[in-house]
């Protein structure tokens, strides 16, 4: 599926997309673990983030906070670091800290400029309601886990966005996680941006997305701000 010509609404994953959460994550958890004298090593945490908490997922549908409870309690598990179940909360409740990314708010705003804009985000309201804070501006649509009870890659967040759309003709989304994001657009037809921010590398059995961009700025290009 190519870059439409005529670009009508764009959305956007959230949460390596719009938000620096993989150093939200790890500063939580340092953070945390330097309560008991434990070093968290970012190189290793944040692989075993994205194993598990996908892992968890995948499962019957549960809220994201309690995703993040369960994900940081298995974490600490196999780094042996000896976290207390009652202290497992610090993963949901750090979600208010993590940042955008320096480019977000000026890209975000140029692109409001020229094409409606969406959210679609593998989490529940309420945290993302305290994200928002840091994204002050508004949008056309917002697509959580919470609302159709599925985690990303399964496709249910984005045949909700066609359904409230009512056509995926003009549309365009924009994400960096290629297992939850792009995965599923390009089955289900979407014209899909990769924010390859992390310089991955695809194997041969992966699908490709419609554009491929390091950041935000390259990918507002592509949408023609």
């Amino acid at each position: 599926m190519a870059i439409p010509k005529n670009i009508t609404f764009v959305t956007f994953d959230v949460y390596g997309t719009l938000i620096d959460w993989e150093t939200g994550i790890y500063e939580a958890f340092a953070a945390e673990a330097s309560r008991d004298g434990f070093e968290i090593d970012r190189g290793v945490l944040i692989p075993l983030f994205h194993e598990i908490s996908q892992e968890i997922e995948a499962g019957s549908y549960e809220l994201y906070a309690e995703v993040l409870r369960r994900t940081a309690l298995e974490i600490a598990k196999r780094l042996e670091w000896k976290l207390e179940p009652s202290r497992s909360g610090f993963l949901p409740d750090s979600v208010q800290r993590w940042k955008p990314f320096k480019e977000t708010s000026t890209q975000l705003a140029k692109l409001a400029k020229k094409h409606k804009l969406g959210l679609v985000s593998n989490i529940d309201d309420k945290l993302l309601g305290q994200t928002r804070r840091h994204i002050p501006m508004d949008f056309e649509l917002v697509v959580t886990a919470q609302q159709v009870r599925s985690y990303k890659p399964d496709p249910a967040h984005f045949v909700e966005c066609a359904r409230r759309l009512g056509s995926k003709k003009g549309w365009v989304h924009v994400a960096a996680s290629h297992h939850s994001d792009v995965t599923p657009c390009v089955k289900q037809r979407i014209p899909v941006i990769w924010v390859n921010r992390n310089k991955q590398t695809l194997e041969s059995s992966q699908r490709k997305p419609t554009e491929e961009v390091p950041n935000l700025r390259e990918a507002a290009k592509l949408l023609g701000v």
